[in-house]
């Protein structure tokens, strides 16, 4: 049997790990029309490249013409948000079966996400992932750095004790992406919600399960 090249593998969180794009753009949907403003999922879904809550949040108002201020959104998305994840949020296809592999084969993994720490527990708790990922989770508040700026790949590269070129990362979003090719990782993308992408990825998978003939 041909022994993995990777020894770590870093994982986004939403749309990586969980399935929670589809939920965030509603949130998105939901919360513009608190403020009066009609925004569609199909354009939310459009505009979709994940990235820091806040530019996310004042791109869409700027495309909406909304005169709310981000102090006044944010709140209000995320309360949305949390209560559709309670409601609806689920694991992504194939997850569990991925880190099975990964731990019969010695392989260390990690998640890296531009949200929260409390956000990305709550997360995980949801799904069944979060016993997989205690003392593994690694928040762009950690770094005062958010994708699609490399910080955070690299700073969770560091932490769990691997070169960069024992690593790969894998996340869905453009954004994401970017933040992992300019990390100088191997970066993989998991095909989103969108199939937006990076001209400069590395490789694209359907499903995590995938990712084990990448290894």
């Amino acid at each position: 049997m041909t022994e993995p090249r990777a020894k770590c593998v870093i994982f986004d969180c939403d749309g990586t790990l969980v399935d929670s794009e589809r939920l965030c753009c509603l949130a998105l949907c939901a919360t513009f029309k608190k403020f009066n403003a009609t925004l569609t999922m199909d354009e939310a879904i459009k505009h979709f490249e994940g990235g820091k809550l806040a530019d996310i949040l004042s791109a869409t108002k700027q495309r909406l013409a909304v005169n709310v201020s981000i102090d006044k959104l944010e709140p209000v998305y995320r309360e949305i948000l949390d209560a559709l994840f309670e409601q609806k949020l689920k694991p992504m296809d194939g997850v569990f079966e991925l880190l099975d592999y990964l731990q019969r084969h010695g392989i260390e993994y990690c998640v890296a996400s531009n949200g929260p720490k409390v956000k990305i527990r709550r997360s995980l708790e949801l799904t069944g992932l979060l016993p997989y990922f205690e003392d593994r989770i690694f928040s762009a508040f950690d770094t005062n750095s958010w994708k699609p700026e490399p910080d955070l790949v690299l700073y969770s590269a560091m932490t769990m004790g691997f070169r960069l070129e024992e690593c790969i990362y894998i996340d869905d979003t453009p954004k994401g992406l970017e933040a992992g090719i300019r990390a100088g990782v191997k970066t993989v993308q998991l095909v989103g919600l969108n199939d937006k992408g990076h001209d400069q990825t590395m490789q694209t998978i359907d499903n995590l399960r995938q990712l084990e003939q990448v290894l």
